[in-house]
């Protein structure tokens, strides 16, 4: 059984006894035995602050709502957003609050989540400054042997994609710490927690442990396998099933005939997944209470799913279908991309696009990047 970094962080206590030590955080920071990684650092260390990412650091607040400063009310302690008003960086303010930052929150491994910008940016803060950071590491729900997707061109770099990384990229969030690390040259005073009987080619269904749910969109692990490929769908008009029991599993619009949908998605064969139809009003988000028709994905096989692929394809099966009334959404701001161009990294996805000869490219770039990471690898 697999076990955390929180799980062996008293080994590792001389990393964190010599001074105040800030605390990054989500409802995801528990050890195995189900404690909440701020009461374990409370009773060990000198712990003054805490900080969250995206959702709190109770996993409260769901996605792309604004997180403000307060007081953790079981602890006392002050709690700094690193998704607010103030930015997404430690402020001088908040660097002052501590020597020494720990971050424990369970990532799934993609690289559109933002727990893996708000570690970037930690990263680069605590080096700028002089402070040391350490990773209480967790294994990757998705594996570390299987890698998918492009790579993020960097011209379309934002919070959902920080760093040329493919879609999913295989390594804990130590791992992907130490990578950022080197290849910028930050020289931060890094330090891995690392978890133990963890194999690279292991999925969270073989951990023996309860799903930890690092959002409110993710509340099941097959929505999390899927999610890689899926998630492309809000970049579109389409609903990615937010709202729904089923958040990106579910996938349709107003305009998509159910059963039609379901039928061309299933006759391409691919491995791992299959579609049924269903018809569905969204509580919230896109087309909320109104009737949608669509699919509901089921994974049949996780060790062969591969999500970019099934998202690739979906895209391409919505606008040979419905060619006007599928459309990308525009940018957020004015002079910014389209939100699906962040999502994928670049502009392959928002004009006329060759499905056979982006998915080659995908595959070309991913098992290059294998070759990239082998090196930063702490587990077999």
């Amino acid at each position: 059984m697999a076990a955390y970094g929180i799980d062996h962080v008293k080994a590792y206590k001389k990393w964190i006894a010599d001074g105040r030590v800030g605390l990054l955080t989500s409802i995801t920071g528990r050890d195995s035995l189900n404690r909440s990684t701020i009461s374990i650092l409370q009773e060990m260390c000198n712990l003054t602050a805490l900080f969250g990412p995206e959702h709190g650091v109770r996993g409260d607040l769901a996605a792309g709502a604004m997180v403000e400063n307060n007081v953790d009310s079981a602890t006392g302690l002050p709690v700094y957003s690193l998704y607010g008003g103030e930015g997404k960086h430690l402020t001088q303010e908040q660097l002052d609050c501590f020597d020494i930052l720990v971050y424990d929150i369970q990532d799934i491994g993609v690289r559109y989540y933002t727990f893996l910008s708000t570690l970037h940016n930690v990263l680069m803060d605590c080096a700028k400054a002089g402070k040391r950071f350490v990773v209480l590491d967790r294994p990757n729900p998705l594996g570390g042997a299987i890698v998918e997707g492009g790579i993020l061109d960097m011209d379309y770099s934002s919070f959902v994609g920080c760093y040329p990384l493919p879609v999913r990229y295989g390594l804990t969030s130590g791992e992907a710490a130490m990578m950022m690390n080197a290849e910028m040259n930050y020289g931060c005073d890094l330090k891995i927690v690392p978890c133990s009987e963890w194999k690279r080619n292991s999925l969270f269904s073989d951990w023996g442990k309860l799903w930890p749910m690092p959002s409110l969109g993710l509340p099941t692990f097959e929505t999390t396998l899927l999610y890689p490929g899926t998630c492309l769908i809000e970049g579109t008009n389409l609903s990615e099933g937010r709202g729904t029991a089923a958040p990106f599993r579910i996938i349709g619009a107003p305009f998509v005939d159910a059963e039609a949908l379901t039928a061309a998605f299933n006759q391409t064969g691919l491995a791992g997944v299959i579609a049924t139809p269903v018809w569905f009003q969204p509580t919230a988000s896109k087309y909320q209470g109104e009737q949608c028709g669509g699919v509901l994905l089921h994974v049949t096989d996780a060790a062969v799913l591969r999500p970019v692929t099934v998202g690739v394809n979906l895209l391409h099966i919505l606008r040979t279908m419905y060619p006007e009334d599928y459309t990308i959404l525009p940018p957020y701001k004015a002079g910014g991309r389209p939100f699906l161009a962040l999502l994928s990294g670049g502009a392959d996805l928002t004009g006329d696009w060759d499905m056979a000869a982006l998915l080659e490219r995908y595959e070309a770039e991913s098992m290059a990047f294998i070759k990239r990471k082998n090196c930063y690898h702490i587990y077999d």
